[in-house]
């Protein structure tokens, strides 16, 4: 992937670490959740004459605190507040909605501008307060004043008290009627206008608990279908599974998955063959899947083995049992389509993050860092070094620091603009303008 990019506008918040990242429909907004519960959008600036250049730089729109830390008393179980995803909802009138969810319960939030306010209140002074009835000898006309522009965030509903696992994903069906909600062994499906009651449409829970043998790690509705919806395992399975065959989805439509070779076989073999992101092409014809140490592409019409299939960081592979030892393995990365499907992003280790362009079949791996990132700043391709002689502007494979991870990532549904999280820091670079 030819990547020639770009100014990153670096946003610090300290002591919270990002843990989603999305972009609206449109792309002039992008939303970020934190482990602290916070969600904070960010806005596109409009292009000027003056300042041609500062078109594609995002500044704050809105924050607001979407979740806040619960305690379960019947299970003795804190609830954390931290965000798990943010889904946006098609824009329809002036205002944004999105979905954000933390382990037990989704919210739908309203974001809105008001820059008028009302005045000549006549039951009401212009301080809010009551007026005795004895004083109003006039009937007054309110009238709309011009205002600071202020952005609200408002709670329209919440979805809650039907997980009794941890919401791992959510997806706006392309009905916009309709989302579902996914912990480890169901998925949920609810209408927007209807929060008391959800229906269950995926449940592997087995009778035993000692019988369970996979979990669901992600679901993703088909963008173009709204009966057509996918869920990946810890397994390593991916199944598409049709609305119209049974109100329970138990049974899958299609089933992908990749035999195992024999001779690859390890104790880590389950753990990196996990899946930890699925996501459909724009076009709705192809998956994306990430596992530990690869991304592959899969056809709708063949589940017998991936399109194809990427190395992100094969270089690990020697390392896996240090990774097992300081949790590592067990980081779920995400994965994204570019917006028109022929390059996909994933992150690693070191602040490292991989390109990959399908049609020309080169990749290439960045690095989101403060160092290297003023803005304007062209970023540099890296290049990781395993054993033998190191060149230069290489970096050795032990040297990589695994604190350092890009686990969320966003492409801009149409530009080559990304926006990525690296722990409590967002990058935002785009291609090269002049």
């Amino acid at each position: 992937a030819e990547v020639t990019c770009c100014f990153p506008f670096v946003f610090s918040v300290p002591a919270d670490i990002i843990s989603t990242v999305e972009f609206n429909p449109t792309g002039e907004l992008l939303a970020t959740g934190d482990k602290g519960g916070r969600v904070v959008v960010f806005q596109r600036e409009q292009e000027s004459k003056n300042q041609p250049h500062r078109r594609g730089e995002y500044n704050v729109y809105s924050t607001f605190q979407s979740h806040e830390p619960e305690f379960d008393y019947l299970k003795s179980l804190e609830i954390e507040e931290k965000i798990n995803k943010i889904r946006w909802l098609p824009q329809q009138n002036a205002a944004y909605f999105l979905l954000s969810t933390n382990d037990k319960t989704v919210k739908l939030w309203k974001v809105s501008e008001r820059d008028k306010r009302p005045e000549g209140y006549n039951l009401k002074d212009e301080e809010g307060r009551i007026r005795d009835p004895t004083t109003i000898t006039a009937l007054r006309v309110p009238v709309l004043q011009p205002m600071d522009l202020m952005v609200e965030a408002t709670p329209r509903r919440v979805f809650s008290n039907a997980h009794t696992y941890h919401i791992n994903s959510i997806s706006v069906n392309s009905d916009y009627e309709t989302y579902m909600s996914t912990d480890d062994l169901r998925i949920n499906l609810w209408n927007l206008e209807i929060t008391n009651r959800s229906f269950n449409i995926v449940d592997i829970k087995p009778a035993n608990m000692e019988m369970l043998t996979e979990v669901i790690t992600a679901a993703e509705f088909q963008p173009n279908q709204c009966n057509t919806f996918v869920y990946s395992s810890s397994k390593g399975s991916i199944r598409l599974c049709d609305m119209r065959a049974s109100a329970l989805c138990d049974n899958h439509s299609k089933l992908f998955e990749e035999p195992e070779d024999p001779s690859n076989r390890s104790f880590f073999s389950e753990i990196i063959s996990s899946i930890s992101d699925v996501k459909f092409s724009h076009s709705g014809r192809y998956l994306i899947t990430r596992d530990y140490l690869t991304v592959k592409v899969w056809d709708l019409n063949m589940e017998s083995k991936p399109l194809e299939t990427y190395q992100v960081h094969d270089y690990l592979r020697s390392k896996l049992c240090s990774l097992y030892e300081n949790d590592c393995i067990f980081d779920k990365f995400e994965c994204v389509w570019n917006g028109s499907d022929s390059v996909i992003m994933t992150g690693s280790y070191n602040n490292f993050f991989r390109m990959f362009d399908r049609n020309t079949k080169r990749d290439v791996t960045l690095e989101a860092s403060r160092e290297n990132s003023k803005p304007r700043a062209i970023l540099k391709p890296r290049k990781v070094c395993v054993g033998g002689k190191r060149r230069k502007d290489e970096i050795s494979v032990d040297s990589l620091d695994f604190s350092k991870k890009i686990l969320h990532s966003a492409w801009h549904p149409s530009e080559n603009i990304i926006a990525v999280a690296a722990t409590n820091n967002l990058y935002i670079f785009q291609d090269k303008v002049n």
